[in-house]
């Protein structure tokens, strides 16, 4: 909600987890919204590597990715479910935008037919999941920091820095936070 009280979608946002979001699902993620009304909220998590190859994991994507890609872990929520954002080269391949040209693959796209609209796709095991009126306490409880999406973002060749990275970009005080170390109780 803005200050009027009208709803403002997300969507094509990120969120960093600040450092007072404790959940282990969460801790130092760079989340994805890719879909938020007023009825809830989902995205994914950008910057949790597994290490199961998308070829081995599953196989018919495996086409669309580089040998070494994995799959990352999208959230908490149906992890057994495989999600793949892709940014392509038209837009209407995708079964939904998430921002600019990046969006989700169609569940039933055959990776040969596609593989001409798409310039890189990311694979995911799960996602996360807000019911109505929750992620929108979590800002206010300073849970999360939000920050535009860029598509680097979203296909990272290093993941395990995203965090740091975004919000060094979003400058300022964050640029600090991003100094912090994993575990500050080890500084």
């Amino acid at each position: 909600m803005d200050d009027d009280g009208d709803f403002t979608s997300l969507k094509g946002q990120l969120l960093i987890a600040s450092a007072s979001l404790v959940d282990p699902n969460f801790h130092r993620t760079v989340v994805l919204v890719t879909e938020h009304a007023e009825e809830g909220a989902m995205g994914v998590v950008l910057n949790r590597r597994s290490s199961i190859s998308v070829s081995e994991a599953v196989p018919h994507l495996g086409a669309l990715v580089r040998d070494d890609d994995c799959v990352y872990f999208g959230g908490p929520v149906q992890p057994e479910a495989v999600v793949a954002l892709a940014e392509l080269e038209d837009e209407s391949a995708a079964a939904a935008v998430a921002f600019g040209d990046v969006g989700f693959l169609p569940s039933d796209a055959e990776p040969d037919e596609i593989a001409p609209a798409v310039r890189r796709v990311r694979v995911f095991a799960g996602y996360a999941g807000w019911a109505a009126g929750q992620l929108e306490s979590e800002l206010e409880e300073s849970a999360w920091i939000l920050e535009s999406a860029e598509p680097e973002d979203v296909f990272s060749s290093a993941p395990e820095s995203l965090w740091s990275e975004v919000l060094r970009r979003k400058g300022g005080p964050y640029a600090v936070l991003a100094l912090m170390p994993p575990d500050p109780s080890m500084n």
